[in-house]
C-alpha cells in the first residue's frame, strides 16, 4: 500500500516546491506526485495549472524593467520563459489550507531538473503528471522534454507518467514501453475528447487499458469495490485521489486500492500504522 504525497504534501507545505518536497521526504512517503508544465523556452517546470495560479504563486517583480508580459501570475506558462517564471514566489500560504499549511516565503517555481537533483539520492518514486488537455495539438513536445530530464538523472525506472489527457499515455507507451502509465480520470473527463477518442460507454477499465494505462487513478468519489475488482482483473492498479479524511482512507483501503494520493501523508501514515 503506497503513500503518495500530493504535490509534495500541499496540506502541510506549499505545493510543488523544492522545500516542500524535501520536508515531505523527511516525513516519509513512497511516491511524490508532481505536475509538469513547459515554458516558452522549453524547460519543464513544476506547477499544477497550465496558467500560473494566483492562489499558489505571487508576483515579486518583472524579470526585466518594462516587461510587457508582467504581471505573470494568471498567464499560461507556455507563454513565459523560465527567467520570467522564476521571479514568482511559490511559497505563499494557500488559503484553502490555511489552518494546516506552513508557508515557505521566497520558494521559487522549480524546474523538473531541480526536483530530480533532490530526489536522486532517496528511495522514492515519482508520479509525474503531464499538464495538457484535449485542445493541445502537440502533446509530444512536453512529454519528451520531461522524459529527457528524468532520463538524464537515471530516474526512469522510478517514474510513472500521469495524464487526464489520455493521448499522453500513448506517447509514453512509445517512449517507455516497459514504464508505468497512469490514466487519471474524474467525472468531468469521462469523455472521448479526454480519453483519446475512446467511448466511455464501452467501460472505463477497458478504455484505460486500451489507451496504454498500467494504473487507473480515479477521483475518490468514483471508487467502489466493483471498480477496484474490475481494474485488478485487467492488471490495473487503482490509485484514488485526493483522500484527506482518515475514515475515507480506511474505507478505500478496505476496498483493496493499491495506493492513496493525499495532501496529508502524515495522516495516512497514522492510518497505516507506520
Amino acid at each position: 500500500m503506497e503513500i503518495q504525497g500530493h504535490r509534495g504534501a500541499r496540506g502541510l507545505w506549499p505545493e510543488n516546491t523544492i522545500a516542500g518536497f524535501a520536508r515531505t521526504l523527511e516525513l516519509g512517503v513512497d511516491v511524490l506526485e508532481l505536475d509538469v508544465a513547459l515554458t516558452a523556452d522549453g524547460v519543464p517546470v513544476l506547477h499544477h495549472d497550465q496558467a500560473l495560479n494566483p492562489g499558489t504563486v505571487r508576483d515579486r517583480g518583472p524579470c526585466r524593467p518594462g516587461d510587457p508580459l508582467y504581471p505573470y501570475a494568471g498567464r499560461p506558462i507556455r507563454e513565459l520563459t523560465l527567467a520570467q517564471v522564476k521571479t514568482l514566489d511559490a511559497g505563499i500560504l494557500n488559503t484553502r489550507f490555511e489552518a494546516t499549511q506552513t508557508p515557505i516565503p521566497g520558494a521559487e517555481v522549480p524546474t523538473l531538473a531541480e526536483l530530480c537533483e533532490l530526489v536522486a539520492p532517496h528511495d522514492v518514486r515519482l508520479s509525474v503528471e503531464i499538464k495538457t488537455d484535449p485542445s493541445w495539438p502537440d502533446i509530444e513536445t512536453i512529454t519528451v522534454a520531461a522524459v529527457k530530464v528524468l532520463e538524464s538523472y537515471g530516474l526512469l525506472e522510478r517514474v510513472r507518467l500521469l495524464a487526464f489527457d489520455w493521448r499522453v499515455l500513448g506517447v509514453a507507451r512509445e517512449l517507455l514501453p516497459g514504464g508505468q502509465r497512469v490514466a487519471l480520470v474524474e467525472p468531468d473527463t469521462l469523455d472521448a475528447s479526454w480519453m483519446a477518442g475512446r467511448d466511455p460507454a464501452g467501460g472505463l477499465i477497458a478504455a484505460a487499458a486500451d489507451a496504454g494505462a498500467t494504473m487507473l487513478s480515479p477521483k475518490r468519489v468514483m471508487v467502489v469495490p466493483e471498480l477496484v475488482a474490475a481494474a485488478h482483473a485487467r492488471n490495473l492498479r487503482v490509485v484514488p485521489w485526493t483522500v484527506n479524511d482518515p475514515a475515507e482512507m480506511r474505507r478505500l483501503i478496505a476496498f483493496g486500492v493499491d495506493a492513496i494520493v493525499t495532501d496529508y501523508p502524515d495522516r495516512l501514515r497514522t492510518v497505516l500504522g507506520r
